[in-house]
């Protein structure tokens, strides 16, 4: 028998689950994207898993923000967050190119900076309509991304991605 919240055998914590609203299209988005049509922020990333070693491919959302690429970890410490962390590189498609990309890992400070000033600043340059449907969203899965950056920081990891030299060779 295990602690609630602990991996059976592992004595290490669950990985946080995305809610099942947001899982449930994921193999659609996967396909849809794999064809070439554009999902918003929505790109496939590649990420090799940190126990098998496999290529593990997932719609995440990949944000430009001021030159640079952020990926949030919007549901905290899930599979593909710890598989990130773990291999600190990845493969995403931009633009129907597969682009590798190193990730580091915002520290708390940085975290909290990110969530305090740069995603409202971010938010505010789309029109109303997407800021409603941001906040929406947000407000529904995510609130304290919003509204208390201290918290966003504390359970939802964020990682800037850099485009590798050998960006030419991709990873998975």
């Amino acid at each position: 028998m295990t602690d609630a919240g602990t991996a059976p055998h592992s004595g290490k914590p669950d990985p946080a689950r995305a809610p099942w609203i947001v899982r449930a299209p994921n193999g659609l988005v996967r396909r849809l994207m794999n064809l070439g049509l554009p999902m918003g922020p929505n790109v496939p990333i590649t990420i090799r898993g940190r126990t098998s070693g496999l290529p593990r491919t997932l719609p995440v959302a990949v944000s430009e923000i001021g030159g640079r690429r952020f990926v949030i970890g919007a549901y905290g410490d899930v599979h593909w967050v710890r598989n990130l962390r773990a291999a600190g590189e990845a493969t995403i498609r931009l633009r129907g190119e597969d682009v590798r990309v190193a990730a580091r890992e915002l520290d708390p400070e940085a975290a909290r900076a990110f969530f305090g000033k740069t995603i409202p600043d971010y938010f505010a340059r789309f029109p109303r309509l997407g800021r409603s449907f941001l906040r929406l969203l947000f407000k529904l899965v995510a609130p304290d991304i919003l509204s208390d950056p201290a918290k966003a920081a504390a359970a939802r990891p964020v990682f800037e991605l850099t485009v590798m030299p050998d960006a030419s060779r991709p990873t998975g």
